[in-house]
């Protein structure tokens, strides 16, 4: 392979116009999310300097999440996609707005801003599995990987750019203003959506209602690929998630400093973009199961590693290792997933990897927090890391079909299917 071809697929950006609408949309969005994420935070702890509210912030996301991303993918397999997103896109600009005027008038009630989270959380969650849909639909196969790469470049950037600009808006205007930043951004997503163009779901859509969405369970469980990549990337987050032991590592270890605590976040960030970078290397290969079989297992034990790594120049550089494995994960399996469900279920499954790709760390991070407190924060990054990299090996010996997925095949069967 030249070494162009490992560099970073730009051609969805070049070939599809409605394509690089959604990319903008989505670099808005992210970066908005970041803004506000940060916004949360400072005022949530401004109103209780209590480590346990602030805990709780994850709580009024996860839930929401959870819940209408079931009602989302469920819904985005019976009515018009797009129209689907631009009304939770909506949503999302009226939370915004409601935090920026409670934070403009002083309210000051906790309740309040947890509501709100949770409100600007569904309604992101019902459009979630939708959205995931759109670069299948927008893309020929051969570039859907390209165009997963290109999505997860803007989620890393606007990591590494959106808390600090949210740091510093609060810092010079205030919260609310932090709010209404959010907002704004969300608003201007809103016209590369309007400009997509109208996708419904292939064939006659599904009714929406609880059997239907059974239904999508049972797809993915009746589906060893779709089976094992979930399964995969659950063995990764359930049994390795390490963000919260990152300040009790870092008070053992490094001497509790504040400015080394961030070098830990931005590491994973800083090897999620590099990867992002080099991502043709991933977007081009023709077998995305062993790429994501692999980098699960590199994730695990990088963290393992992280667990018992001396210097901080270690440290740091596992992190980076597994910020960038987590990367590759992600690409090739969002590649797979979407190539090998038919668009009639394309909504329920993504609501699927939705919850998978948000519940998954959320109780990742409880299991590594009661394993460190039962014995300490090295041995629950090394046994989970491990045992992560064991589950990951064993599915990998198990599911010859997730293996031997080819993306050549489901090209080549595209252009057989007459128009």
């Amino acid at each position: 392979m030249r070494v162009g071809r490992g560099l970073l697929d730009v051609r969805p950006l070049r070939s599809s116009p409605p394509f690089r609408r959604l990319w903008g949309s989505s670099l808005l969005g992210a970066l908005g999310g970041q803004v506000a994420v940060v916004a949360v935070l400072f005022q949530v702890w401004d109103l209780t300097h209590d480590p346990v509210w602030t805990g709780a912030i994850g709580l009024a996301n996860a839930v929401p999440l959870i819940v209408f991303g079931l009602v989302g993918g469920t819904l985005a397999d019976a009515v018009d996609r797009r129209n689907l997103v631009r009304w939770s896109t909506v949503g999302q600009a009226l939370a915004g707005l409601a935090l920026a005027a409670q934070a403009a008038t002083g309210v000051q009630s906790l309740w309040l801003v947890l509501g709100l989270v949770s409100a600007q959380s569904a309604a992101n969650a019902v459009g979630a599995p939708a959205r995931r849909t759109f670069i299948p639909r927008l893309l020929g196969p051969e570039q859907v990987g390209a165009g997963i790469a290109l999505q997860m470049l803007t989620f890393q950037g606007a990591m590494l750019i959106g808390p600090a600009l949210g740091g510093l808006i609060i810092g010079q205007w205030g919260v609310g203003a932090c709010y209404l930043t959010f907002a704004s951004m969300v608003v201007l997503s809103l016209y590369g959506i309007l400009r997509l163009p109208s996708m419904p779901p292939e064939g006659a859509g599904t009714r929406p209602d609880l059997r239907s969405t059974m239904a999508g369970f049972a797809y993915v469980l009746q589906r060893p690929v779709l089976r094992g990549s979930f399964a995969s990337d659950l063995a990764a987050t359930l049994l390795s998630m390490p963000i919260a032991l990152f300040p009790l590592v870092n008070e053992v270890r490094f001497g509790g400093s504040p400015q080394t605590l961030g070098l830990f976040l931005s590491c994973v960030a800083v090897g999620g973009m590099t990867a992002g970078l080099f991502s043709g290397l991933v977007t081009r290969a023709d077998r995305p199961g062993p790429i994501q079989l692999g980098a699960a297992g590199v994730w695990g034990l990088a963290l393992a590693g992280f667990g018992f790594a001396g210097p901080l120049w270690l440290a740091m550089a596992l992190l980076i290792v597994a910020g960038a494995a987590d990367t590759v994960s992600v690409t090739s399996r969002g590649l797979m997933i979407q190539l090998a469900t038919p668009d009639s279920h394309r909504g329920r499954v993504s609501a699927v990897d939705h919850i998978v790709g948000v519940a998954g760390p959320d109780v990742g991070n409880f299991r590594a927090g009661v394993v460190a407190g039962l014995t300490s924060a090295p041995i629950a990054l090394a046994t989970g890391g491990l045992a992560c990299a064991g589950l990951v090996g064993w599915i990998a010996l198990r599911n010859r079909t997730l293996r031997d997925f080819r993306i050549s095949k489901i090209v080549r069967d595209d252009l057989m299917t007459p128009p």
